[in-house]
C-alpha cells in the first residue's frame, strides 16, 4: 500500500456546485470552491462511528 503521506485534492461537483475534496492523514475536508470554511471529518470520528451518530442527530433534530 502507499502511505498517504500528503493531501490528495480533487474537484467534484454536486447540484451544479463545485467543491474540493482534501484527503490527507487527518482525515477529509470538503470546501465548497473559493471559499475557505468547509466541513471536516477525522478518520478517527468514522472509525469510531461518531460520524454516524453526529448525522443521525443532525438529521433527527431537523425534521
Amino acid at each position: 500500500m502507499t502511505k498517504l503521506d500528503k493531501p490528495l485534492r480533487r474537484e467534484l461537483e454536486i447540484g451544479g456546485t463545485a467543491y474540493t475534496l482534501v484527503v490527507d492523514a487527518d482525515g477529509l475536508k470538503l470546501t465548497e470552491k473559493g471559499k475557505r470554511n468547509g466541513t471536516a471529518l477525522s478518520w478517527k470520528a468514522i472509525v469510531s462511528g461518531d460520524a454516524g451518530l453526529a448525522a443521525a442527530l443532525r438529521a433527527s433534530t431537523e425534521a
